[in-house]
């Protein structure tokens, strides 16, 4: 099935206030992207800006959309995941409120548990955040 064809609440164990991607646009065993409206009502929006806390769980979340599909397809749970370190945090600008972002997962390594990621935001062709992930799956 295409990634597309699934909802989000499908791939990743959030619920609404705290649903940070809104579309699952490709993935594969490496690499995932995703996208995401910026709206005022959203929890991690402050004076017109998508605030650092809401990027940093927007790649997280990417992430967690990708382990979600790739347990669906293979008739899997969909399981929880927590964020242990995040390196080499780099924020350019802050995205505004009305934008769209897409955020880039790749998957550098995986070891007992533990899925080493590197992600990236882009908002208007410009690069907003990257960043290195450890998440550990329950």
């Amino acid at each position: 099935m295409n990634p597309q064809d699934y909802k989000i609440i499908e791939l990743i164990p959030h619920r609404s206030p705290m649903i940070m991607i809104d579309k699952l646009i490709r993935t594969d065993e490496k690499y995932t992207l995703s996208s995401l409206v910026l709206k005022e009502d959203n929890i991690f929006c402050k004076d017109g800006y998508f605030t650092e806390p809401g990027l940093i769980e927007n790649i997280a979340q990417t992430a967690a959309a990708r382990a979600g599909y790739l347990s669906q397809e293979a008739e899997g749970d969909v399981r929880l995941g927590y964020i242990g370190n995040i390196k080499k945090l780099k924020i350019n600008f802050l995205p505004k409120v009305g934008s769209e972002i897409f955020t880039e997962v790749i998957q550098e390594n995986q070891i007992l548990g533990v899925t080493f990621i590197t992600g990236r935001i882009t908002c208007c062709d410009k690069l907003a955040v990257e960043c290195e992930m450890k998440i550990f799956l329950k």
